[in-house]
This record gives structure tokens, C-alpha cells and sequence, in this order.
């Protein structure tokens, strides 16, 4: 029933494009009557003949050749209207996958961090292209011919009944038996095509996170056990997929054996009506035709099944992706004023990712404009978490941070976002070239702006060494630059877009020592001027913060500079000299 409301859920995409659905309506419609005419047409010769040898006549040509005449016009209809009602649908439907996908791609944008963090990449993957593809593909081929099923039965009932009664209602008994029987085995295959989906998007995550450690893999020598995942995974999918086959495939053979009986039974009744003068051998022949005309529908239907199944099944866990609770829009009753300062004060923070785990409790900090403040702490510390409440990725529990006095709350994300530049130990680059990477940051820089940003950043020495310099594409893996060259180019990203507020996550936690140094000074040339955070795992790259937080299961368990933190022989004291004397 789910499933049912979700198809149902689908002509809403539809509706923009109604005139051209209800030209499909209309150009069906008229092949279907076409079709169900055609019999009758065609069994009007053949009465004629039959006609004329009974009495001992000459076979009336002229008349036949009339018949003939509207045969060709009939089936002429038939077939052009079918084609053009095949186009039109094409055109609909993918008009409206087009919405969908613009949909999807608008829902993403607007889902919470936390969504992704529960999520697998693969999953979602798989929700927002396969997914979407078999329902696009269940409109496309399975509608036309619903509706042609319904209204060809319609049709060849009507002309059963206009040829023998009796005969038509007999035969009728094939309808109910077929719709029994596919609603018996739909009930029983659904479930497996439920789980077929969902065995497909779990595939698609494994794949996608095997493949992007795939380096890693080859390097252990993991490969044994990656493909044994693998095959648990696949294993499960083919299982599924082929119960939901085979339960679903046992539709049209049943349907088509009460075809069959049918046929028979009235063929004998049909000579029977024949040799008593009742009914003429053409009518019979249409009868018999029609009969075919109504099983040849209930056969269609059955076929489709297992495509409006499996469409049921992806289409419930695409509406239930754009159903997902959207990041929540408060009332934006305030806006900073230019210019801002950068300060940023925590005020009674609490926080926790689940509320039977809390994280941060009673976090209180106060940072002036234009000071560095180094974060340090064990992991699961809450060092990452911070940097995700100031960016809003998620609000506090309780408590408010503020930035220059505004509670971030009060103001939109999107503006609270444009305050920082962010540069991540996973430095991230996208496909393209190396200048359209750097004014990321900024997508109105001028050209002059994002070589002065890698320069500042030490990176533009080795872009001009690099074939077509500033105008090198970048793949999607960004694996035609070394992972150094990756952190510099976002540090220039960060430059070009100039923000007031600056995090740096662990920044030169992957690179050797002399990139290491390279890196810290243009982050030196880039905080200049800004309040920054920065968390740091290499104490040594920290000295020089005006303040160092210790954090310890979400709490500053010390705070101070350097000298003061080290004099105190406290918590990082220790942090200090055991990361010293690991790297003599």
C-alpha cells in the first residue's frame, strides 16, 4: 500500500506537462479502439465469403474490397496513433525525471550535515541515479501500457458481448482467475523486490567505499577479504533478486494458461453456435480474437509487475530521501554589520551528538579579534565538534555562541558560513582546472586576484611548473598532484575568499617536515589579521598561539600559552613531551 502511494506520489511530477499527458490519454485511447475494431474488420471478408458460397452466390469482390479499404485504414490508425503516443509519453516522463533529479539535487543542498554522517555515500548514490532510473523507467513503459491494458480490455468485452452474450460472459470468468492470481504472487514477491533495492544501494556503498581506498587496500593486502565482502553483499542482492524474479516471473504463465482453457472452451461453443445458423464463421473468428485481445492485457500487465514492483521499491526510497528532515530555518532576526571584528565568545555551551551521550557541557570561551586560539585534546576530545557548532553544521544544545555579540542562531547559515575560510586535513579539490579550484573560494575572483592568493599561499612556483600552468584540470580524484600541493592550493582557496574568520583542522598533520614548514608559513601569511582556530595533533606547529585550549572528554581542562602551559606540567605538559620525545 507503501508502494502504491508512492507510484501515486509520481504524477504530481506530471501534472506541469499535462497537455502532452493528455494528448498520450487521447492518441491511446484511439489506438486501443483501432485495435479492438480490427477483428471485427478483418472477419467482415471472410462472413462475406462464407455468406456467399452458402448461398451458392458469386463471392462479391467489390465488397470485399471495401472491406479491405477499411482494414488498411484501421490498422494504418492503429499503428501511427501508437507511435505517437509513444513519443509524447517519452517526452513527459523524462521531462519530469528532469524536475525530480532537480528536486533531489535542491533536497541535498538543503539536508543537514548530520544526514550524511548517519548515511552511507554509496546509498545515497544509489537513491538519486538507479533508483531514479527505474522509476523513470517504470513510467515510461509500464503506464502506456496500463492504460492500453485497461482500456483494450474495456474495448474487447464490449465487442464479445455486441457478438455473443452468453459466450462473452462465460469467458469473462478468465478475468477475476488472472487478477487472483497476480495479486497472490505480487503479495509474495514485493517484500523481495524491498529488499532487492535496498540490497542494490547497500552494494553501491561497499563499491564506493572500496573504491576510494582502494590504494589502502592494495597496500595491506586486504584484497582477500575486500572481495569476500564483496561477495556476502552480492550474494545477498542475487538472492533476493532472483525470489523476486521467479515469484513474479510465475504471473504469465498462470495468466496464460486460463487463456488457454478459455480458448478452448469457447471455440467449442463457438462451432457448436456456428452449425446451428446463430453465429457466422467471421464473428466466430473475431470472438476468438477478442479472447486473445483479453488475455494478451492480463499478460501485459503480469510482465509489468516486476517493473511497477521494483519502481514501487525505488520509488519509496526516493521519497523518503526528499522526505528527510531538512536543516531547520529560524527566524533570521538579525544580520552582522560590516565590518566584522571576529569575536567569538561560547556562553554556557552544551552539546551532544546523541542525548543519551552528552559531549560538551557548560563550555565557556571568549576569543578577541585577530587572536590565534590552538585547540588540542585526545581524540573524542570534541575538537572537531566545536569547529562543526561554529559553522552551524549543528546548533547547541544549550548555551549561545556569538559572534562580534550576535547569537549565531539569529542569523542565516548561509551568512554565518560566509564568515570563515576552512583548510582540512583532507584537502579536498574538485574536477577542473587549477585556477577554477582556487576561486572556489570566491567564484568572482579575477585572475589577478587567484595567482596574488597562490602566491601567498607558496603554491605558484609549482602550478607554472605544471603542463598549461593555471589552466592544468585537475581529475576527480585529485591524484595528478601530491597531497602537499592539494593542502597549498586549498590554503589559496581560503586566501582568495578573504574571510574573517580562519579554521585550520589538523592542516599539516599528512605532510613531511619541510612541507610541513611550507605550509605553516603561508597559513602565517593567511591569518594575519583574522581570528583563527586551529586544531593541531603536531604540537610543535602551535608554539606561537596567543591561546592553547586543552580539551578532555568536552571540557578546557587548561588553558594558556605554550610557556604557561608547559610550565604548568599539567595535561599538556604531558601531551607535549610524550609527542617530543616520540619524534626524537
Amino acid at each position: 500500500m507503501k508502494g502504491l502511494k508512492s507510484l501515486m506520489r509520481l504524477f504530481r511530477y506530471l501534472n506541469p506537462y499535462k497537455v502532452r499527458f493528455i494528448m498520450v490519454l487521447f492518441l491511446t485511447f484511439v489506438s486501443v479502439a483501432a485495435n479492438a475494431v480490427l477483428p471485427y474488420v478483418i472477419g467482415l471478408p471472410t462472413s462475406s465469403m462464407a455468406k456467399s458460397i452458402l448461398n451458392e452466390q458469386a463471392v462479391q469482390f467489390a465488397e470485399i474490397r471495401k472491406f479491405l479499404v477499411w482494414i488498411l485504414l484501421v490498422g494504418f490508425t492503429y499503428g501511427i496513433s501508437q507511435l505517437l503516443a509513444g513519443v509524447f509519453m517519452t517526452s513527459v516522463v523524462q521531462a519530469a525525471m528532469n524536475d525530480l533529479r532537480q528536486e533531489i539535487d535542491q533536497k541535498i543542498n538543503r539536508l543537514p550535515v548530520s544526514y550524511y554522517d548517519r548515511q552511507k555515500q554509496g546509498d545515497i548514490l544509489s537513491r538519486v541515479t538507479n533508483d531514479v532510473d527505474a522509476v523513470g523507467g517504470a513510467l515510461q513503459q509500464a503506464f502506456i501500457g496500463i492504460v492500453n491494458a485497461i482500456l483494450s480490455l474495456t474495448f474487447a468485452v464490449g465487442m464479445m458481448f455486441y457478438i455473443q452474450p452468453l459466450m462473452a460472459s462465460i469467458a469473462l470468468i478468465m478475468i477475476p482467475v488472472s487478477f487472483l492470481i497476480s495479486k497472490t504472487i505480487v503479495k509474495k514477491s514485493q517484500k523481495y523486490f524491498n529488499e532487492m533495492q535496498q540490497s542494490l544501494g547497500a552494494m553501491n556503498g561497499y563499491v564506493q567505499e572500496n573504491m576510494t581506498g582502494f590504494s589502502i587496500l592494495k597496500m595491506y593486502g586486504r584484497e582477500a577479504q575486500t572481495m569476500a565482502g564483496f561477495h556476502q553483499v552480492n550474494h545477498r542482492l542475487r538472492r533476493y533478486g532472483f525470489r523476486a524474479t521467479v515469484i513474479s516471473g510465475l504471473m504469465m504463465p498462470l495468466v496464460q494458461l486460463t487463456a488457454y482453457l478459455t480458448y478452448i472452451v469457447m471455440a467449442v461453443m463457438g462451432i457448436r453456435y456456428v452449425i446451428v445458423g446463430t453465429l457466422l464463421v467471421g464473428q466466430l473468428q473475431a470472438f476468438i480474437q477478442y479472447i486473445w485481445q483479453v488475455s494478451q492485457p492480463l499478460g501485459n500487465i503480469t510482465q509489468l509487475s516486476a517493473l511497477l514492483q521494483s519502481a514501487s521499491a525505488a520509488s519509496k526510497r526516493v521519497f523518503s530521501f526528499l522526505d528527510e528532515a531538512e536543516e531547520s530555518i529560524e527566524a533570521e532576526t538579525k544580520h552582522f554589520t560590516p565590518p566584522v571584528q571576529g569575536e567569538v565568545v561560547f556562553e554556557n555551551v552544551s552539546f551532544s551528538y546523541s542525548p543519551d551521550k552528552p559531549l560538551i557541557q557548560s563550555f565557556d570561551l571568549h576569543v578577541k579579534p585577530g587572536q590565534t586560539v590552538a585547540i588540542v585534546g585526545p581524540t573524542g576530545a570534541g575538537k572537531t565538534t566545536l569547529i562543526n557548532l561554529l559553522m552551524r553544521f549543528y546548533d547547541v544544545t544549550d548555551g549561545a555562541i556569538k559572534i562580534d555579540g550576535i547569537d549565531t542562531r539569529h542569523v542565516s547559515r548561509k551568512e554565518v558560513r560566509s564568515l570563515f575560510g576552512m583548510v582540512l586535513q583532507d584537502a579536498w579539490l574538485y574536477e577542473g582546472t587549477i585556477a577554477e579550484n582556487i576561486r572556489f573560494g570566491r567564484l568572482d575572483a579575477s585572475d589577478y586576484e587567484v595567482v596574488d592568493a597562490a602566491k601567498s599561499a607558496n603554491v605558484d612556483h609549482f602550478i607554472r611548473t605544471m603542463p598549461n600552468g593555471y589552466e592544468m584540470v585537475i581529475n576527480a580524484e585529485g591524484e595528478n598532484v601530491s597531497l602537499g600541493q592539494k593542502q597549498l592550493l586549498t590554503i589559496a582557496r581560503a586566501m582568495v575568499a578573504n574571510p574573517k574568520i580562519l579554521i585550520l583542522d589538523e592542516a599539516t598533520s599528512s605532510v613531511d617536515t619541510r612541507l610541513e614548514k611550507l605550509i605553516q608559513t603561508a597559513m602565517d601569511t593567511m591569518m594575519k589579521g583574522k581570528t583563527s582556530f586551529i586544531i593541531a595533533h603536531r604540537l610543535s606547529t602551535i608554539r606561537s598561539a596567543d591561546l592553547i585550549l586543552v580539551l578532555n572528554k568536552g571540557r578546557i581542562v587548561e588553558q594558556g600559552t605554550h610557556e604557561t602551559l608547559l610550565a604548568s606540567k599539567g595535561f599538556y605538559s604531558e601531551l607535549y613531551n610524550s609527542q617530543f620525545a616520540e619524534e626524537e
